[in-house]
């Protein structure tokens, strides 16, 4: 695709791990942008960003980087810094107002717009969002216990609208990634979408219909829940992890023995609540239990944990597990850092189990789905999967029992939804695929 190419649209898939942006041109042709690190082309922006500060001249200013570039940073650790994954969860969050990164105050539009610049800066001259139809994707339901839909889309709209994209269209991630598969139709269609990303997993129903050579899409209906990747890696963290951490241990306070409150736990394994770990109490709080713990030495694993910033490397151990779970019945977890080595055998079995209840409600989120259709299981004649926990065997067994395997099929697990919203703005009526417009 030529770079100097008018009216190209920007597909915008922000993740929760990762994110992908591509371009399409009038002629439906349709890329992902690459990013040049180290002398590689990226697809994949990684969803993470590191703050750290530097002298210049006479006073101190915090530098801001993103993607692969945030994870260098973060790894030189030649600074204090902050380094921060999962973010996007906390777009529904009416709990999170804001984060201290060293002197000053970030609120969640704050920490995207951040990434965003990160992301514009590396992406060059195409990503110029003023200039461009935008698509951006969003979950059908966003993460969390009781997400504010109004609250998140608010957040985007400013986070985005700072960088000139103002009028860009939201639509559903499933939305998009049925756009990127119906363009593989060679008839009508109706179709089950189901997209598993980090924090959400979210489904759509589609027909599609061709008239003259175009291409139609009918929207039927959509469901999503706010468990995904990173609920199974809370699984392996809760069950592996943190038993080796102190939960479950006891510490004394005057003359009674208490339990080691759990919601340290909670929040230990949950990937966006541990990067918030050390600017919190939560540090503070552990060290003066860890005094008077009884047994102490599990807890100070715990704290430095957090205060060596280890959690992206608990992070990928956790996800390295997952990934072998999906191919063999069993893994060695293994995990090293600062003097904490945390090693354990995984049978797969037994993370199906931790992870049962999971499964079970994101099947509920797909008979919603059918649902609010209004169509039967044996009326869908295509499954497309997307997204790395469509690996997850116990998730593929639950599409195989309700739609059979011939019917199943996949794609790129990253790219499907950023080509899809690229698609969507080259339509003829982008605005019809806006939630809230149809």
């Amino acid at each position: 695709m030529p770079a100097s190419s008018e009216n190209l649209s920007i597909g915008i898939d922000f993740g929760t791990s990762n994110t992908v942006v591509a371009i399409a041109d009038q002629e439906g042709r349709v890329e992902a942008l690459t990013f040049d690190h180290q002398g590689k082309d990226l697809k994949v922006y990684v969803t993470a960003l590191c703050f750290w500060d530097e002298r210049h001249g006479n006073g101190i200013r915090t530098e801001i980087e993103g993607g692969p570039w945030a994870i260098d940073q973060f790894l030189e650790g030649l600074t204090a810094h902050r380094f921060i994954q999962s973010f996007k969860t906390f777009a529904a969050s009416q709990s999170f107002q804001e984060t201290r990164i060293f002197r000053e105050r970030y609120r969640f539009e704050d920490l995207l717009g951040a990434f965003l610049r990160t992301l514009a800066r590396h992406g060059g001259s195409r990503m110029d969002f003023a200039a461009r139809n935008v698509a951006i994707g969003r979950p059908v339901q966003f993460a969390g216990t009781h997400p504010d839909d109004a609250l998140a889309m608010s957040r985007y709209r400013a986070a985005f609208g700072k960088l000139g994209a103002e009028h860009a269209h939201y639509v559903y991630e499933p939305v998009g990634a049925a756009f990127f598969y119906a363009r593989q139709l060679e008839h009508d269609a109706t179709v089950l979408v189901a997209d598993f990303g980090g924090g959400t997993s979210d489904f759509s129903v589609m027909r599609f219909s061709r008239s003259g050579g175009v291409l139609r899409a009918e929207p039927l209906g959509h469901s999503g829940i706010g468990i995904a990747g990173d609920s199974f890696d809370y699984r392996i963290v809760d069950q592996v992890v943190s038993p080796r951490l102190g939960k479950g241990g006891s510490y004394r306070s005057m003359d009674k023995i208490l339990s080691i409150p759990n919601h340290y736990y909670a929040n230990f394994a949950r990937w966006n609540q541990l990067a918030m770990m050390k600017g919190s109490g939560d540090l503070k709080e552990l060290r003066a239990l860890a005094r008077t713990a009884l047994d102490p030495e599990p807890l100070e694993k715990f704290i430095d944990i957090v205060e060596y910033d280890l959690g992206f490397a608990l992070y990928r151990a956790v996800s390295s597990a997952k990934v072998a779970l999906s191919a063999n019945d069993e893994t060695e977890f293994r995990f090293q850092g600062e003097g904490v080595d945390i090693q354990a055998a995984i049978a797969r079995s037994d993370f199906e189990g931790w992870i049962a209840g999971d499964v079970a409600r994101i099947a509920g989120a797909v008979d919603q789905a059918l649902e609010n259709a209004g169509i039967g299981a044996g009326e869908i004649e295509k499954v497309f999967l997307t997204g790395g926990t469509s690996f997850v065997p116990a998730i593929r067994r639950l599409f195989v029992d309700r739609f059979g395997e011939s019917r199943l099929t996949s794609a790129d697990q990253f790219e499907s939804i950023a080509y899809g919203l690229a698609l969507i703005g080259q339509a003829e009526n982008p605005e019809r695929w806006a939630v809230g417009r149809h």
